[in-house]
């Protein structure tokens, strides 16, 4: 990550604080986890101080360790929507190159991703899925409404809307471009 960046102070503050509450939420040392885990135990003090620049992959090996998703590390701590995360993961060498984390669901068995395309005017309508089934739909070109039971969303591109779709439910394009968009439906 650049070290200039107000997001990457933002993100690594996150990490800091949810590792070592989680850390203590499991009853475990530095040492302890640096063991479990496989991360050294310096490199632990470091991230735990906000102090170390972290990889996905530590990442990973820290949230295994202490039987957590890997959202739990990098979203604010004061999230009130655990399934909207929307934080910075990486930034590149390259200004420009990023992932964003935008959310994240608990799945049972089964993740389907889709690439939607809707034409101006085109309307897919769903009948509710099953109970713990959801959705998360990013748009990527245009603008879409998402409707929800009774209720509309408005997502431009860019935007993101992450639902459980025990409910019925449709995608409609009420504008004069295409809209594009990406569904994760988790079963």
């Amino acid at each position: 990550m650049h070290k200039d960046s107000s997001q990457r102070a933002s993100v690594l503050q996150h990490v800091s604080q949810n590792i070592r509450r989680l850390r203590h939420a499991a009853q475990l040392s530095q040492t302890a986890l640096a063991e479990k885990s496989g991360v050294s135990r310096r490199m632990l003090v470091a991230i735990e101080a906000g102090e170390k620049n972290v990889s996905l992959t530590t990442l990973d090996l820290i949230a295994e360790a202490l039987d957590v998703a890997f959202s739990d590390l990098i979203q604010a701590p004061d999230n009130r929507d655990p399934s909207r995360i929307n934080e910075l993961a990486w930034t590149g060498v390259h200004p420009g190159s990023r992932a964003v984390l935008l959310a994240s669901s608990q799945a049972t068995r089964e993740v389907e991703l889709w690439e939607w395309r809707l034409e101006p005017g085109e309307v897919y309508s769903a009948d509710a899925d099953a109970a713990g089934w959801s959705e998360q739909i990013y748009v990527f070109e245009g603008s879409m409404t998402l409707l929800i039971e009774d209720r509309e969303y408005r997502l431009a591109a860019g935007d993101f809307h992450s639902f459980a779709s025990d409910r019925a439910h449709a995608y409609r394009n009420e504008g004069e471009v295409v809209v594009r968009f990406v569904r994760n439906v988790v079963i």
